[in-house]
């Protein structure tokens, strides 16, 4: 883990892909393409996938990867505020903290790569979905290596604050 930082400035940060996810929509109902092969770089393609809901009001993170990619898309129902910080000093955008709002209202795809601290809070007044497709399997093959997360929920004084 890398040393906290004091104060983030705000900016984009290097490595972090926002791509909007188009829904095509008729009378059944709609589709929206969340991976295509042909659309990601190899070492950023998923291994797995899952799908997580959030209470309304709820957040999950702050945390981050030392390897994992994670694939996130924001697709509804509901809206979440995704919050980033680039904690990796060797990167022109270390200290640079991003935030966006993602789900029903703006579907969107976004790759976090591992040393972005990342965190979502559902800001709806329903659940919301979320889909993450990582690029490392979630605790190994066959769940027998240690788990790629450094958590900083419960950080005494921790500069990854949701607002």
């Amino acid at each position: 883990m890398n040393p906290p930082i004091a104060q983030f400035r705000e900016g984009p940060i290097e490595g972090v892909l926002v791509s909007p996810l188009t829904c095509h929509a008729d009378d059944r109902g709609w589709l929206v393409e969340i991976f295509r092969q042909d659309d990601l770089e190899a070492d950023l393609r998923p291994v797995m996938a899952y799908v997580s809901q959030t209470l309304p009001g709820v957040a999950r993170g702050p945390h981050e990867h030392r390897r994992q990619v994670d694939c996130f898309a924001f697709l509804g129902p509901g809206d979440f505020k995704l919050y980033l910080w680039d904690t990796r000093p060797d990167r022109p955008t270390f200290g640079n903290r991003q935030t966006l709002i993602a789900g029903e209202s703006n579907r969107q795809r976004v790759v976090v790569p591992p040393g972005v601290v990342h965190a979502y809070k559902n800001v709806s007044t329903v659940a919301g979905l979320v889909l993450n497709s990582p690029n490392r399997l979630y605790a190994g093959w066959g769940k027998k290596e240690p788990v790629d997360e450094i958590r900083h929920e419960d950080l005494p004084g921790s500069p990854f604050v949701l607002d």
